[in-house]
C-alpha cells in the first residue's frame, strides 16, 4: 500500500490527512481516505469525524473524499441559514383553522362519457356535498392563547351568561374559539344547537354547522353593551395613537434641537 498524508487546510489546524493506494488483490488502483486530529486519533468516516467535532464545526458542506469544502453545498447553506435568520421572530400568519376533513362516504356525482354511446354509465344527480368535518374539532383549539408585545398573555373575553358550551370538555375559551371561527367561516346565522337532544348525546345530534353552545337569544340589551365596549375599545385605541404621535414629534423635536445646537458650535 501506498500512504500519503498531507495537511488538511479545511480542518482545523493540526488535522492530517491520509489517502492510501492499495497496489494488490482485486480493489487495486482503489484508496482509501483517513484523517488524523492533532493528537493522532485516526477517523475513518465522516460521521465519526462529525461526532468528535460537534458544534465546534459544521461539516454538512465538507467532502471525505477530497478533505474540501463543496462550494455549492456551502452556498445553498448560507442561504438557508440567511433565510432561517431573516424569518426567525416573525409570527405565524396562518389562520386557517385545525379542521381535518374527513373522507366522504357518501354518493358523488360521475361525469358521464358521450363518446361511446354503446357504454352504460351510472349518472348521480346528487351535487357534491361539502366533506363532513371531525365532531369535536374545536377541542384542538385549547391551550391557544394571544400574546402581547411584552409576551404575556392577553386576557380573553367574558362571555354572556346566556352561551353555554355543550359536548366533552367544552371550556369558556373553547366556546370563545368555535363562536369566533363559526363567525368567519360560515354565512349562516349563528344560532346554536338548536336541537334539544345534543344534550343527551351531542356525539349523534350535534349539527356541525353550528357552535359547540346551547342555542341563545342575542338581546336589545347585549347588542347596547357591545356597543358601548366597542365605543371604549375605540377610546383607547385613539389615546394610544395621540400618545405615540405626541412622543415622536418631541422625539424629532430633540433631534432639531442636537442639530442645531452642532451647526451653532460651527
Amino acid at each position: 500500500m501506498e500512504r500519503k498524508r498531507f495537511e488538511c487546510t479545511a480542518l482545523p489546524s493540526g488535522w492530517k490527512r491520509e489517502e492510501v493506494t492499495r497496489k494488490s488483490g482485486l480493489s487495486a488502483g482503489k484508496s482509501d481516505v483517513y484523517y488524523y486530529s492533532p493528537s493522532g486519533k485516526k477517523f475513518r468516516s465522516k460521521p465519526q469525524l462529525a461526532r468528535y467535532l460537534g458544534n465546534s464545526m459544521d461539516l454538512s458542506s465538507f467532502d471525505f473524499r477530497t478533505g474540501k469544502m463543496l462550494i455549492s453545498k456551502l452556498n445553498k447553506n448560507r442561504q438557508r441559514l440567511r433565510f432561517d435568520s431573516a424569518n426567525q421572530g416573525k409570527p405565524d400568519l396562518n389562520t386557517s383553522l385545525p379542521v381535518r376533513q374527513t373522507a366522504s362516504i357518501f354518493k358523488q356525482p360521475v361525469t358521464k362519457v358521450t363518446n361511446h354511446p354503446n357504454n352504460k354509465v351510472k349518472m348521480d344527480p346528487q351535487k357534491a356535498v361539502e366533506q363532513p368535518r371531525q365532531l369535536f374539532w374545536e377541542k384542538k383549539l385549547t391551550g391557544l392563547n394571544a400574546f402581547d408585545i411584552a409576551e404575556e398573555i392577553i386576557k380573553t373575553m367574558d362571555l354572556p351568561k346566556g352561551l353555554q358550551g355543550v359536548g366533552p370538555g367544552c371550556t369558556d375559551e373553547t366556546l370563545l374559539s368555535a363562536i369566533a371561527s363559526a363567525l368567519h367561516t360560515s354565512s349562516n346565522p349563528i344560532t346554536g344547537q338548536l336541537s334539544a337532544a345534543v344534550e343527551k348525546n351531542p356525539g349523534v345530534w350535534l349539527n356541525t354547522s353550528q357552535p359547540l353552545c346551547k342555542a341563545f337569544m342575542v338581546t336589545d340589551e347585549d347588542i347596547r353593551k357591545q356597543e358601548e365596549l366597542v365605543q371604549q375599545v375605540r377610546k383607547k385605541l385613539e389615546e394610544a395613537l395621540m400618545a405615540d404621535m405626541l412622543a415622536h414629534a418631541e422625539e424629532s423635536g430633540k433631534e432639531t434641537d442636537i442639530v442645531q445646537d452642532k451647526e451653532d458650535d460651527l
